[in-house]
């Protein structure tokens, strides 16, 4: 059987990439068709389809995945018309018949059956885990429910961002796929003890609210960049980007929830606790630091 893989996220271009060096280099790459992306919304494609130009795979864009022709594509990847599927956050429902014409291999960014769904890793460090990992499972019709072959432990350390975790997580999916692939050990059932969904990320997860404590918002901050980055409303009713932050000391002269700058700093005001803001990013500008930001724009609170 030849390798298919199917992935469209910056995360499954880097398992890609590394599986691509191995002797399971996909006959056939599949993702999802060019979006409209940025401020100009021009086509782009997405980090799958641009790693796989790079490394001179075979590419396909289907509109459908599950169409016909589609499965015709993967049916013909290989001598033998059952192939060897390697899903990784393709971001589009698989179903049948594709589903049961080849073995499909799923790559999870998480320990499951904790955090089934879109955005494992986000909410990982969002509930303020400990550690999250990777499982390699058989995708099925039910949302990340299929059984497991295998699974590997990440701790979350207390810096982590989704761009320093995920890099690590890459890595430990691309060894866990091929050990798999090499050796064909069995699946096994997922518990259905703690079960948790990471639902998709929405604008209200990206807005940093005041009426939440720091340590919530401090989290949603690291979990959220560098890819989509978190958010806070200014009393102008604007939305000023958050790259970096960290937990500060509250402090006498800030009282009221919200966005203030003191003394070249620039806190946000939590219900408990005091959230500093070290990068920001004002509207159709560039990221910068708050005392960058200060010096050009009006402190919003008191001073």
């Amino acid at each position: 059987m030849a390798v298919v893989f199917l992935g469209t996220s910056a995360f499954a271009a880097g398992v890609l990439e590394r599986l691509a060096g191995t002797v399971h280099r996909p006959a056939l790459v599949m993702t999802r068709p060019d979006r409209p992306r940025g401020r100009g919304r021009r086509p782009a494609p997405p980090p799958v389809a641009d790693r796989a130009r790079e490394l001179g795979l075979e590419l396909a864009q289907p509109d459908r995945i599950n169409a016909d022709d589609a499965r015709a594509l993967v049916a013909g990847a290989g001598p033998e018309p059952r192939q060897t599927v390697v899903v990784c956050a393709f971001g589009a429902l698989i179903a049948e018949p594709l589903l049961s014409e080849h073995d499909l291999i799923n790559v999870h960014p998480s320990l499951l059956p904790r955090w089934r769904g879109a955005a494992p890793v986000e909410r990982a460090i969002m509930a303020g885990d400990d550690t999250t990992g990777v499982s390699i499972m058989r995708l099925t019709a039910g949302l990340d429910s299929g059984p497991v072959a295998r699974a590997g432990s990440e701790p979350i350390r207390a810096d982590d961002d989704y761009g320093s975790l995920s890099a690590r997580l890459i890595e430990l999916s691309s060894s866990l796929l091929v050990e798999v692939l090499d050796r064909h050990p069995p699946f096994r059932e997922q518990d259905e003890d703690g079960v948790t969904y990471a639902e998709k990320i929405t604008a209200a997860d990206r807005t940093l609210d005041p009426g939440r404590p720091a340590a919530e918002l401090e989290r949603a901050v690291r979990a959220l960049h560098p890819h989509i980055g978190a958010r806070v409303q200014l009393a102008d009713g604007s939305m000023l980007g958050v790259r970096r932050a960290r937990l500060a000391q509250a402090s006498e002269d800030v009282e009221a929830p919200g966005v203030h700058g003191l003394d070249g700093r620039l806190l946000l005001q939590a219900s408990p606790g005091t959230l500093e803001l070290l990068e920001v990013q004002p509207p159709g500008g560039r990221a910068m630091d708050a005392a960058a930001y200060l010096r050009g724009h009006a402190a919003p609170g008191r001073r």
